[in-house]
């Protein structure tokens, strides 16, 4: 049987071995998640009565102590580092829904515009789970028995402080994804794509083909005349000098790191704080360089 040697018996904690490189949760303190989803899935792993192991899991995720997460259909693969030299594997399995129920799914999410159009801007609708217990269906577990869980380590309770510590980053991830909760049931998001695709088309009342309405054309805006291509090859590939303002007024950009900010929270960050916050720094110093660099060149300034 297994013991439980850091929180039972009266034996001090163990503390775990640092690791270089793992996945650190974007939460250093409070509650993880941000989304009502992510929310949702902690509020699953908190009601199993943990005790003492969900503060010290917090803990492992906090500080990097998970080494990696590989989520697949129905099943997510973690390594997590403990207090002994070898990591402990750790696993977490849900009941994946199959082809008929993913259908009827998809009629009762067409039903109503609205949660077919969050689902495809990537969002998750607040009431999106009734829309599955309309179909007699659950996105989260309901029970514990819908999620079975395994850890290599010692420790006798199930979820263990492991398994507890990649749930918490899941959660995180669900965040930035919540499409993920839909690959935990077995569902990428391409296929409900097209399965949402295929429910709305079913749907749809059929009419009678005719010709097109008069005012197809309403509404486009006028083609506008190009330049002629040059006749001679070798001019269209040569091409013509720039004019002088070709560039225009050139200044360093009023927000560093804008796209990548616009691309969102990194999956399983490793680093000790965000990426854009890491890296703007280094944003604001290259545009500063490169606007330097651009007005000697030209003479300008």
């Amino acid at each position: 049987m297994k013991r439980e040697f850091e929180f039972e018996g009266g034996f001090p904690p163990s503390r775990p071995r640092d690791v270089k490189g793992g996945i650190r949760a974007r939460s250093r303190r409070g509650a993880f998640g941000q989304t009502w989803w992510a929310r949702r899935w902690i509020e699953v792993l908190e009601g199993f009565d943990l005790g003492g192991r969900l503060p010290r899991a917090r803990s492992y995720a906090r500080r990097g102590q998970v080494v990696s997460i590989l989520i697949g259909k129905g099943r997510v693969d973690a390594v997590v580092q403990g207090s002994r030299p070898e990591p402990y594997l750790v696993s977490l399995e849900t009941r994946v829904l199959p082809a008929g129920q993913w259908q009827r799914l998809a009629s009762a999410l067409t039903r109503e515009a609205r949660f077919a159009a969050k689902l495809l801007a990537g969002e998750m609708p607040p009431d999106v789970e009734e829309a599955f217990r309309a179909a007699g269906l659950s996105l989260f577990p309901d029970r514990r028995e819908d999620l079975r869980t395994a850890c290599s380590c010692p420790d006798w309770s199930n979820p263990c402080k492991h398994i507890a510590a990649v749930y918490y980053l899941l959660g995180e991830e669900f965040d930035r994804d919540p499409f993920l909760i839909f690959r935990l049931r077995g569902l990428e998001r391409d296929e409900l794509v097209r399965l949402l695709g295929r429910a709305a088309v079913a749907a749809a009342p059929t009419t009678a083909a005719g010709p097109p309405p008069a005012t197809a054309g309403r509404g486009r805006a006028p083609r506008r005349a190009t330049d002629p291509l040059p006749s001679e090859p070798s001019a269209f590939w040569q091409g013509s000098e720039l004019p002088e303002d070709f560039l225009g007024e050139v200044e360093a950009p009023p927000v560093a790191a804008a796209l990548l900010a616009r691309l969102g929270a990194f999956p399983f960050w490793r680093g000790r704080q965000p990426l854009t916050e890491a890296v703007t720094p280094v944003y604001h110093a290259a545009s500063g360089r490169g606007l330097e660099v651009l007005l000697r060149g030209t003479g300008s300034g």
